[in-house]
C-alpha cells in the first residue's frame, strides 16, 4: 500500500491526543481495570483494545476509502456526523458522570490472566460501536483529499492513533494502578475525570464542525 502523509497530519495527531488523553470511554475502562485488578491487568487490556481498534480502523479505511475518495458529499457528511457524536459523547459524559463513577468501582468479577485481560480488551476493542463510528467520522475531517489514495492515509491515521492510545492508556492505566486505593476511596475523584473528558469532546466536535464549513 502505498504511503501518502496528510498534509494536517500535525493537527491530527493534537487533535488524536486531546481525544485519548480526555478520560473517555477507553481511559474510564483502563482505569477501572486498573482500580479492580491492578497495573498489570490494565496494561493487558490496554494491549488488547489497542488491537482490536486497529483492527477495526483497517475495516473501515478498506471499507470507506474507495467511497470519500469519488463521493465528496458523503465525505463531509462524515465529517459532520463525527463532529456531532464527539458532542453527543462528551454530553453523555457529562450528563452520566456519576453513574460511570459508580459502575468503575463495583467490579466483583475474579482478577483474570493476562492473556484473558489481552482477550477481553481485544473484544471490547473490536466490537465497540463507537470505535467504527469514530474512524468512519473523524478521520475524513483530516484526510487530504486533493493527495489521493484516502484509503491509505485513513489507514496510517488509524495506525498513528491506535499507537498513541496504546502508550497514553497505558500511562492511565498505570497511573491508576498505583493510586487505585486513592481514586477508589472518593468516587468524586472519578466524577471530575469524566467531566473533565465531556468537555474536551465537546470542543473537538466543535472546531470539527467548524473547520469542515471552511474546507
Amino acid at each position: 500500500m502505498v504511503i501518502v502523509v496528510p498534509g494536517r497530519i500535525w493537527e491530527y495527531i493534537v487533535a488524536g491526543l486531546a481525544i485519548i488523553l480526555a478520560p473517555g470511554p477507553s481511559v474510564l475502562f483502563t482505569i477501572a481495570r486498573a482500580i479492580a485488578f491492578g497495573r498489570a491487568t490494565a496494561l493487558a487490556t490496554v494491549l488488547g483494545n489497542s488491537l482490536g481498534m486497529f483492527t477495526v480502523s483497517v475495516a473501515v479505511a478498506l471499507g470507506l476509502g474507495p467511497i470519500f475518495q469519488h463521493h465528496h458529499l458523503i465525505y463531509i457528511s462524515m465529517q459532520w456526523l463525527g463532529a456531532l457524536y464527539l458532542v453527543y459523547l462528551g454530553i453523555e459524559a457529562i450528563t452520566h458522570s456519576r453513574a460511570h463513577a459508580t459502575a468503575m468501582t463495583d467490579l466483583k468479577e475474579d482478577k483474570p490472566s493476562f492473556w484473558q485481560a489481552v482477550r477481553q480488551g481485544y473484544t471490547v476493542g473490536v466490537l465497540n460501536p463507537k470505535g467504527i463510528i469514530f474512524f468512519a467520522a473523524i478521520l475524513p475531517e483530516f484526510a487530504d483529499s486533493a493527495k489521493g489514495h484516502l484509503t491509505a492515509q485513513l489507514v496510517l491515521m488509524g495506525f498513528i492513533f491506535v499507537f498513541l492510545g496504546f502508550f497514553c492508556d497505558g500511562a492511565w492505566g498505570a497511573l491508576a494502578g498505583t493510586l487505585r486505593q486513592w481514586l477508589a476511596a472518593n468516587p468524586a475523584r472519578l466524577v471530575m475525570l469524566r467531566r473533565i473528558g465531556g468537555a474536551v469532546m465537546i470542543l473537538l466536535g466543535l472546531i470539527t464542525f467548524t473547520n469542515s464549513l471552511l474546507h
